[in-house]
């Protein structure tokens, strides 16, 4: 056999069946065989290639993997939509600054307050930038080479670190939370696609920086610029920036102050920060060379609304929804930046003088002690700005703010205004003699106030019971003379009065403020806030400027608009200014001597309520208008307690406490101010002495009071001349709202003193015969006097 191969036709299965004469079958069979096309079996992988997948299988593997993915990614893009902000992400903090823009308080729970992206300085930008994403700007949404490669290097153990690009780690702070879960990672995904087609991106930025969270409890830069360095974030530098930057990556371990011992770790990171801009050409080297760390300034704990800043955020609160600027349920959503019109110097040298005047003096062993309370305002006349405020010894203590209730009566400090309102309406007195400061009138006590048809059964006691007979207008001020004031305030007419002193600046709806002759000793309630802005405006020649607490107020960056100032002449300038030349002797020799150590030129009047309960004295400079009240309150019950014994003293009257509380406020407030003189333009004539007639000399004679309710006659008064003062030295403390019922009830309280007290006269001051008149507001029982208690009626 040869050796050459053979090359045979495979043998057809069919041809061993074929009969033996069938030749031509099987030559058929056989001569096709060379010509067909047929199929060459693979032979099996075997070895080392049995491991490996064919590229067939390769192939298949990455067309389905990549069906899937396009799937996933189209059913996630569809299925994930934008939420809406997470719980915490829009909350802020009212913001509440003094008027150079330190900071007051904040009244939220979440310290943020949101800022536009234009009020971050460039160069703080671009440090954020240079810290978290440097291709933000140009790069999409999502950055999935840094996401495996973040995922690469933790599965490594090279540490975990972040893949996320700045507006995937802002769906995150803002949408989602910080939960680690592919879920969460899943979403980010998506949701971060979908709002870079929908947001800018300065506007994605600007929510970043307004929601990371920068240690200290500080959300978003600003917050983030005030808990570290003290200031807003338009006054950062950039080597400040750059160190806020570097906290993102580690908030609290960054903190170098809470966390000396982290330091080095803290510079490498704001050196890789200060690096990044110089490389990115945000930064020029040579400035990169000498700038240097910028240490923070130390953590301060949160105070919250303790001390004043309780008070204060109060008022300002009660101000903005009282004008109508914006409604309490919009101020409670937060985010609102407030600059007030407080002045820090001002407001601390207020707080310091309560302290040292008041405060220091109480004890643990005087009962009385514990129910001081003291309440201040203090005003620039000329343009109604609240430049200072005590509210009380802690808003954390004690909740009602002192300088804004309206439940104390102001004593003898509306007395001004019924003189202002005498010169206002060129008023004489029943025997025709102008009103003047020289203006003679009887000062007897207990003497029935006169009207035109005769008596009006009204019979104020003075101080002490003193007689003071025939003395002018100004003496009358200067002693705190009720039985001068009462028959002034008849003379002028109490509608008048009450005119006057609205216009002034006292609320229409303030308490007991009624228009009788007893509205001369001062029953209305008018609160220190209110009394403060009235005296401003005899301080400012009778121009009337309502009281402002705020002199801007933004929302997320946008300026909400305050209504318009308006400043009104709502009484001459010859009636204020006359009261303040009257309102001077006060000062210089009256009740309110102790104003004098103010060391400038000042008027003020002294006041005390009913029973003692408070103590007022309401001054003013040309440039500051200022009231302090000492209150006494039950800190338990809450009811109104006289202030007898208080602060080692037998009585607390408006020229002690008050007064000296008022000259240490006012000298510190005006320290570094020159003095100023008053400039005044008084009445024609008022300087000249207008003596008293025969009707203020002779006897007087009992006549049933012309506007007194149906009932019995009221008792007659004595019929003698009055009688000198009782000493050569009428008494020189403050002559405030007193104690004892008088002779007759008026016509308010009804018609015999009874045993009332003389306040308010609503209980017992009413006397028998009133009518259906329990004394109301006016305390018109014969009972409602200034000071001491003084001898009580017989006929009580």
């Amino acid at each position: 056999m040869s050796d050459e191969p053979q090359h045979w036709a495979p043998r057809d299965p069919s041809a061993a069946s074929a009969s033996p004469g069938d030749d031509e079958g099987a030559q058929g069979a056989q001569g096709k065989a060379p010509g067909r096309k047929g199929r060459t079996k693979r032979p099996k992988r075997t070895g080392w290639r049995r491991l490996f997948p064919t590229w067939r299988m390769l192939l298949g593997t990455v067309l389905v993997a990549a069906l899937l993915l396009g799937g996933g990614f189209f059913a996630g893009y569809q299925l994930v939509g934008i939420p809406a902000a997470n719980a915490g992400a829009d909350a802020q903090s009212n913001v509440y600054l003094y008027k150079d823009g330190s900071v007051l308080a904040r009244d939220g729970e979440v310290n943020r307050e949101k800022i536009k992206l234009s009020q971050v300085p460039r160069t703080v930008q671009q440090a954020v930038l240079a810290a978290e994403d440097r291709d933000f700007y140009s790069q999409p949404a999502v950055d999935v080479k840094a996401m495996f490669r973040a995922g690469w290097n933790t599965a490594t153990g090279k540490g975990k670190q972040g893949g996320s690009t700045i507006t995937q780690q802002y769906v995150k702070n803002y949408y989602l939370g910080q939960e680690r879960t592919v879920v969460r990672k899943a979403k980010e995904f998506f949701i971060a696609i979908k709002l870079n087609r929908e947001q800018s991106k300065d506007q994605i930025f600007e929510g970043y920086l307004n929601t990371s969270y920068f240690g200290r409890n500080a959300y978003g830069i600003q917050a983030a610029a005030q808990a570290y360095y003290g200031k807003n974030v338009e006054d950062l530098t950039t080597a400040e920036g750059a160190y806020l930057a570097s906290l993102l990556n580690a908030p609290s371990q960054y903190d170098v102050v809470a966390h000396p011992d982290n330091k080095p770790a803290a510079l490498n990171r704001w050196n890789y920060v200060l690096d990044g801009m110089v490389k990115e050409g945000w930064l020029d080297s040579g400035e990169r060379s000498t700038t240097e760390f910028p240490v923070p300034g130390e953590a301060k704990p949160s105070t919250g609304l303790s001390g004043q800043r309780g008070y204060l955020v109060q008022a300002v609160e009660e101000y903005l929804t009282g004008n109508g600027i914006i409604d309490a349920k919009t101020l409670a959503t937060g985010g609102h930046r407030i600059t007030t019109t407080l002045d820090k110097k001002k407001q601390d040298a207020f707080v310091a003088a309560v302290k040292d005047n008041v405060m220091k003096k109480r004890s643990g062993d005087r009962e009385a002690d514990r129910n001081v309370r003291v309440g201040g305002a203090s005003i620039v006349p000329e343009t109604g700005e609240v430049v200072a405020m005590y509210g009380g010894v802690d808003y954390t203590k004690q909740y009602v703010n002192n300088a804004t209730r309206r439940d104390y009566q102001v004593g003898s400090t509306f007395k001004p205004f019924v003189f202002t309102s005498a010169v206002a309406n060129d008023s004489t007195t029943l025997d025709g003699r102008r009103i003047t400061p020289e203006t003679y009138y009887d000062g007897t006590n207990k003497r029935t106030v006169q009207g035109p048809q005769g008596s009006t059964g009204y019979d104020p006691a003075n101080e002490d019971d003193v007689d003071y007979g025939q003395i002018t207008v100004r003496t009358a001020t200067d002693k705190s003379v009720n039985s001068v004031y009462a028959q002034m305030a008849q003379d002028v007419g109490p509608d008048k009065v009450r005119e006057t002193a609205l216009a002034l600046g006292i609320p229409k709806t303030t308490p007991d403020l009624t228009a009788s002759p007893s509205i001369a000793l001062g029953p209305a309630t008018a609160s220190v806030l209110d009394l403060t802005e009235a005296y401003a405006t005899l301080a400012n020649h009778g121009r009337h400027s309502a009281y402002t607490l705020v002199e801007k107020i933004t929302k997320d960056g946008t300026e909400i608009e305050l209504p318009d100032r308006k400043t009104e002449q709502t009484v001459t300038r010859e009636a204020a200014d006359t009261t303040t030349a009257l309102l001077r002797s006060v000062v210089e020799g009256g009740t309110g001597s102790a104003a004098q150590a103010a060391g400038r030129p000042a008027v003020g009047k002294t006041g005390t309520a009913e029973e003692d309960k408070a103590a007022w004295f309401a001054g003013y400079t040309p440039d500051l208008a200022t009231v302090v009240a000492v209150m006494g309150q039950d800190p338990e019950s809450g009811v109104q307690t006289p202030l007898y014994g208080a602060l080692g003293l037998d009585r607390v009257n408006g020229g002690g406490v008050p007064a000296e509380t008022w000259a240490a406020y006012t000298e510190a407030a005006l320290r570094s101010s020159p003095a100023k003189e008053f400039d005044l333009e008084t009445a024609p004539g008022s300087d000249e002495p207008q003596e008293p007639g025969d009707e203020e000399t002779g006897t007087t004679e009992p006549v049933t009071p012309d506007d007194s309710p149906t009932g019995t006659s009221p008792s007659a008064p004595t019929a003698t001349t009055p009688s000198a003062p009782t000493s050569s030295t009428p008494p020189s403390s403050d002559t405030g709202t007193g104690a004892t019922g008088g002779t007759t009830g008026g016509a308010d309280g009804g018609t015999t003193g009874g045993t009332g007290d003389g306040g308010t006269g609503d209980d017992t001051g009413g006397g028998t015969g009133g009518g259906t008149d329990d004394g109301g507001t006016g305390a018109l029982g014969g009972g409602f006097i200034e000071g001491v208690r003084g001898t009580r009626d017989p006929a009580g």
